[in-house]
C-alpha cells in the first residue's frame, strides 16, 4: 500500500483508479484521506453531510471487490462527493434549504445509484444554492461555501460547493447539476473542469426538481479525462423512472479523447465578445483560441443573434417551472412545518415563509404571477417561442462549426455580497451560459488561465446534440498541451 498518502489528493479520478486497481493504495486509505481533508478545511462550507462510518464501510467493501480482481466496475474505490440536490440513501439530502432540513430519502438518485454501481465511494453531501436558484452559492440555508483561490470571493452557483471541493482537492471529483450554467460557471470560477450533457442524458429521477425542462446533472473534476470517465458511469436511459429521459445508450465518452483536431472547426460567436465581457477574461479566452489554431484547428466567425434574449426567456420560463415544482413543500407529506397556524391555509403561509430562502420566494412570486391568467400569454407562451428560436440558431451555427468556444462567465469570481442586493446583475452574469441551456445543448467549462486578483477564467465549449464525445475530445486535447488544468490553489 502507499507510503505518501498525503499525495492522494493530488491525483484525478483516472489516475487513482489506476492506482486502486493496481493496488497501490487501498480505498480504505485513500477514503480517511479525503475524509481529514474534508475535516481540516470545513470552514470552506463546502460539505454539508459527512458519515464516516457509512463512507468507511462502503471503502472496505470495495477493498474486498479489489481483491478478487473480478470487478468490471470502472470507478472501483473512487471515493466522491454528490451535490447535495440528489436524494441519498445514507445521508441527508436538503437542496440547501431549511424546508428539507434533515430529510433522509428512502432511495438513491439514479445518478448517485449509477456511479454506485461503478464502485464510487460515497465521501458525502456538498453545499449548493438553495432547490439550485442562484449563482453564488450565497443562497443555501447552511451558509456560504468560500473560492478556495481567494476566500473572500464565491466559488459560483449553484455547484459551488461540489466546485470548491474539487478545486480545494477535498474530493477527486464530484457532480452538479446545470439548470442555467450552474455546472460551467462554478467549474470556470474555481479552475476546475465540468461537463452538462445533453438535455436528457442524464436521468433526472431523484434530483429535487427546480425547473424540470431545465435541469441536467454532470460531473466536476481535475481533467477532461476525468469527466469523460464519470459521464461514461453517470448517463443512460431511466425511461420508467424519468420520462425526460433520451432512448439513448450509455456511451464510452473516453474512446475518442486521442483523436487529432486537424480540421476541426470552432464557432466563435461575436455576440460572446462583446462590451460586457471584461478585458482580463477575454485575454485569457483568446489565448486559448489560439492554442487550439495551434493544435490544428481553424476559427470560424459566427453569430447567436438571440444571446442577450437569453436572460429574459430564462428568468420566465425557470421561475415558472419552479413555482410549480416547489408546490409541494407545504409541510403536509414531508419537510419543514410551522409549528404555531390556526388552519390548513394559515399552516401552508407560515410553512413556506419560514422554510424559503429570499431567492426562492421571489422565483416562485415571478413563476406564478408568468402563468397566471392574463400573462401566461404575454410572457410565459412568448419565452417559449423565443426558446424555440434560440435553438434555431444554434442549428444555423453548428452548419458551420463543429463546436463553439468562448466565454462562461462575463468576469472572475466576484466577492461575496457584492451582488446579493442586486440580483437583477446576478442573473446578467448567466448571459453566456443560459443559450446552451434553453437548446438542451451539452457544454463544459475548461480552465484558460487566470484574470483579475489571479482568480482562474474558464472557457466555454459548446457542442450539438449527443456530441459530448466530441466535446471531451477537443477539451482533452488542449489539456494535453497546456497545463492550466494542473493548477491548484495555495493552502490546498
Amino acid at each position: 500500500m502507499s507510503n505518501s498518502p498525503t499525495a492522494l489528493h493530488e491525483l484525478g479520478v483516472a489516475a487513482l483508479a489506476r492506482q486502486l486497481r493496481e493496488r497501490k493504495v487501498s480505498a480504505l486509505e485513500t477514503a480517511q484521506h479525503f475524509l481529514a481533508r474534508a475535516q481540516a478545511h470545513a470552514g470552506l462550507g463546502a460539505f454539508l453531510a459527512i458519515d464516516e462510518n457509512v463512507t468507511l464501510a462502503q471503502a472496505r467493501a470495495a477493498d474486498q471487490a479489489l481483491a478478487t480482481g473480478n470487478s468490471e466496475a470502472t470507478l472501483l474505490g473512487v471515493p466522491m462527493a454528490h451535490k447535495d440536490i440528489f436524494v441519498t440513501k445514507d445521508f441527508v439530502s436538503t437542496a440547501g434549504s431549511k424546508m428539507l432540513a434533515g430529510y433522509r430519502s428512502p432511495f438513491d438518485a439514479t445518478v448517485v445509484a449509477k456511479l454506485a454501481a461503478q464502485g464510487v465511494v460515497t465521501l458525502g453531501k456538498l453545499n449548493c444554492d438553495e432547490f439550485a436558484m442562484g449563482s453564488a452559492n450565497e443562497n443555501s440555508a447552511f451558509g456560504n461555501v468560500a473560492n478556495p483561490w481567494d476566500q473572500s470571493r464565491t466559488p459560483g452557483g449553484s455547484s459551488g460547493g461540489s466546485a470548491a471541493a474539487v478545486a480545494a482537492g477535498l474530493v477527486p471529483a464530484a457532480t452538479g447539476t446545470d439548470t442555467g450554467g450552474s455546472i460551467r460557471q462554478p467549474a470556470s470560477f474555481c479552475g476546475v473542469t465540468g461537463i452538462k450533457p445533453t438535455y436528457g442524458r442524464a436521468s433526472r429521477y431523484g434530483m429535487v426538481a427546480f425547473a424540470s425542462s431545465l435541469d441536467q446533472a454532470g460531473p466536476l473534476a481535475r481533467s477532461a479525462e476525468d469527466c469523460a470517465l464519470l459521464l461514461s458511469a453517470l448517463c443512460g436511459p431511466d425511461l420508467d423512472r424519468d420520462s425526460t429521459s433520451l432512448d439513448v445508450p450509455a456511451e464510452d465518452f473516453t474512446r475518442s479523447l486521442a483523436d487529432s483536431l486537424a480540421g476541426l472547426k470552432v464557432g466563435v460567436p461575436q455576440e460572446f465578445f462583446g462590451e460586457g465581457l471584461a478585458p482580463d477574461v477575454r485575454a485569457a479566452v483568446d489565448a486559448a483560441l489560439k492554442e487550439y489554431e495551434k493544435l490544428g484547428a481553424t476559427l470560424v466567425p459566427i453569430s447567436l443573434p438571440r444571446t442577450e434574449l437569453s436572460i429574459p426567456v430564462y428568468y420566465i420560463i425557470a421561475p415558472a417551472e419552479a413555482s410549480s415544482n416547489l408546490s409541494r413543500f407545504d409541510g403536509v407529506k414531508f419537510g419543514h412545518r410551522a409549528k404555531d397556524y390556526s388552519d390548513l391555509t394559515d399552516m401552508y403561509k407560515k410553512t413556506r415563509a419560514e422554510g424559503f430562502g429570499d431567492e426562492v420566494k421571489r422565483r416562485i412570486m415571478i413563476g406564478a404571477y408568468v402563468l397566471s391568467h392574463g400573462y401566461y400569454d404575454a410572457y410565459y407562451l412568448q419565452a417559449q417561442k423565443i426558446r424555440r428560436m434560440i435553438a434555431d440558431d444554434f442549428a444555423q451555427a453548428f452548419k458551420q462549426c463543429d463546436v463553439i468556444a468562448g466565454p462562461v462567465a462575463p468576469t472572475v469570481a466576484w466577492k461575496l455580497g457584492d451582488m446579493s442586493e442586486d440580483p437583477v446583475a446576478n442573473y446578467l452574469a448567466d448571459i453566456f451560459t443560459l443559450p446552451a441551456s434553453l437548446a438542451g445543448l451539452p457544454g463544459m467549462s475548461i480552465p484558460v488561465g487566470f484574470g483579475a486578483g489571479q482568480m482562474p477564467v474558464g472557457m466555454q465549449l459548446i457542442g450539438n446534440y449527443l456530441q459530448e464525445s466530441k466535446l471531451l475530445n477537443v477539451a482533452h486535447q488542449f489539456q494535453q498541451a497546456t497545463d492550466w488544468h494542473t493548477k491548484r490553489p495555495q493552502g490546498f
